[in-house]
């Protein structure tokens, strides 16, 4: 089995079942939808996409490019047919939540994911398949039928073959039989042949066309004797390949939107012209099926809770800090505008579309996704039903993340807002004794969290903190919302009338600084490779899901909030009861 690499480490993933059979893996697929993910033994250890569909199981091989390492770029590229993705989870996510047909022959679409049972084995001999003729062949012969280049280079080729003709040029009769493998009765692509058409020099992919598809169905059909059929034929198509000039190679592999923007914007930049806004824009992203949720859930499901527990367990404050910003910067409308949001907004970012009339809809998704994400934080320290200790690290947890979103560090302060909302929340702030407890054991964050921490968001509350693009990527919106949206200031009448000035003088100079702001979000997240779960759990939809479930979801913001504040007021007497 091979080794992930980079971005394609999929072993903790739980549809990824290691070293498998097909006999195996079969007998796990019981439902049309069902998938699972494999190490193929008669394909090299190559990842292969099990799936039943119409009452049959279809096996499709993952095709991986592997491009020659760089900076921000990653070391291959996962394909079925059509798109090609940097890491194999962010394909099967992209199929799974999209139900996209793993291949038009076959119209399959993958749909449930069956999860590993127990570790995953280290090798095929952990997973011996029946006794049967076809395993009794010696080791030589079944060395012949490896699908790997270098096992290519080894296959004895007929002597009627010509001299350079490929392994897809093989007559069937001269294919060796792997061993499970019924007659084949169409040969497959194969790996060795995808990898050359695809070659990979200094990260670009040569524009060498796959071999042409034959004009039959991509679908192997079974033998006379009724056997179900091995691996279906997947047909590769290379974007930009076809039509391109001898000597002249291929556009390199599509950068993550965040890097790829930058020269799309500066060419209309040169070309705008005033344009009449068209309507109201929002850049949350459509509730869509998640993959950690499915398409109907109920309000905090503890098997999903206890998912993302181990989920941001496993990544460190940094990692969770640039996800963060990466998902606020999306909602906010600072990264990932189409050319359609900024032809219908009339100007170039959501920092700008704030400030004006008909930013009214973004206004209200950030403060919603404030409360939410403030929401999501408190629910994690007071759903620690254990140990004392238990919630102490649960709060010195939360104050590491507000440190590694503060200026200087990842810069995301509408992130840093949220988390120190969690940490200031009434029914946080009310455990005394958990409070205690990390003065006691996390005496160093306890000391930031009071020291650096609280007075930095008293600033940025009053309108007042940094806002340099040069140590902030994401400024803090929410007091200039606030005041857009009708809300009064606090306090007496002379210094609520000074901080209304202040407020709207920096949301001007947050409108004007929109590209500079922009600059210094790419550049915190150039060569950064999220985790496609973890950057779902982030999404305002996710959450707005997990908190109230999917019926609870379309009820009025006001009644979702009032309602969880009760249920959190509940957690928090539990823990601490009043004396």
């Amino acid at each position: 089995m091979q080794v992930p690499q980079d971005g394609e480490d999929f072993a903790g993933q739980p549809w990824y079942h290691g070293p498998l059979s097909r006999q195996k893996a079969e007998a796990l697929l019981q439902q049309d939808g069902d998938f699972l993910v494999r190490a193929s033994k008669s394909r090299g250890g190559h990842p292969v996409i099990s799936c039943r569909w119409r009452g049959s199981v279809l096996h499709f091989e993952v095709f991986r490019v592997a491009l020659r390492p760089r900076p921000g770029r990653p070391t291959a590229l996962f394909q079925l047919e059509d798109e090609r993705f940097p890491s194999l989870p962010a394909l099967v996510r992209s199929y799974v939540t999209g139900q996209r047909t793993l291949s038009q022959a076959t119209g399959a679409v993958a749909s449930r994911p069956v999860t590993r049972q127990g570790p995953i084995r280290r090798s095929f001999s952990e997973d011996t398949l029946p006794d049967g003729p076809a395993w009794t062949e010696p080791l030589r012969a079944r060395k012949r039928s490896d699908s790997q280049p270098a096992g290519l280079q080894h296959m004895e080729q007929p002597t009627e073959d010509h001299p350079g003709s490929g392994a897809s040029t093989m007559p069937a009769s001269a294919l060796p039989r792997t061993g499970s493998d019924s007659v084949l009765l169409k040969v497959p692509v194969p790996l060795g042949s995808i990898a050359d058409s695809l070659r990979a020099s200094d990260g670009q992919l040569h524009a060498k066309a796959p071999t042409k598809p034959p004009r039959t169905s991509s679908l192997m059909l079974p033998d006379a004797s009724g056997r179900p059929p091995t691996y279906c034929e997947l047909v590769p198509r290379v974007p930009g390949v076809q039509g391109t000039p001898p000597g002249h190679s291929c556009p390199e592999p599509e950068a993550p939107w965040w890097e790829a923007e930058k020269e799309e914007e500066e060419e209309e930049e040169e070309n705008r012209c005033f344009a009449r806004p068209q309507a109201e824009v929002s850049f949350c992203p459509p509730d869509n099926p998640f993959f950690l949720l499915g398409s109907q859930n109920r309000p905090l499901e503890t098997e999903v809770l206890h998912t993302l527990h181990g989920l941001f367990l496993e990544h460190h404050p940094g990692s969770t800090a640039l996800h963060l910003l990466l998902v606020d910067c999306q909602a906010t409308g600072l990264l990932g505008v189409t050319k359609a949001q900024r032809g219908a907004m009339g100007v170039a970012s959501g920092l700008e579309l704030l400030t004006l009339p008909h930013g009214h809809r973004l206004r209200l998704e950030l403060l919603e996704r404030l409360e939410t994400l403030a929401l999501a934080g408190a629910l994690a320290v007071l759903g620690c039903a254990g140990p004392l200790e238990e919630r102490a690290a649960a709060l010195r947890g939360l104050v590491e993340l507000a440190l590694a979103l503060r200026p200087g560090a990842a810069g995301d302060l509408p992130g840093l807002a949220a988390v120190m909302g969690a940490l200031l929340m009434p029914q946080v702030s009310r455990l005394e004794r958990t409070w205690r407890q990390l003065r006691r054991s996390h005496t160093e964050a306890a000391l930031a969290f009071e020291q650096e921490l609280k007075p930095l968001m008293r600033a940025l509350d009053e309108g007042a903190g940094p806002c340099d693009p040069g140590e902030v990527a994401l400024p803090y919106v929410a007091p200039a919302v606030r005041l857009l949206e009708g809300e009064e200031l606090p306090g007496p009448l002379d210094e609520s009338c000074e901080r209304l000035l202040r407020t709207l003088h920096r949301a001007r100079l947050l409108a004007r600084d929109a590209p500079r702001f922009r600059e210094a979000a790419a550049r915190r997240l150039r060569g950064f490779r999220p985790h496609p779960e973890l950057r779902e759990a982030l999404t305002t939809g996710f959450l707005r899901r997990l908190h109230w479930g999917s019926r609870g979801a379309g009820a009025p913001w006001a009644t979702r909030l009032e309602k969880f504040q009760r249920v959190l007021s509940v957690l928090s007497q539990r823990l601490e009861p009043d004396h």
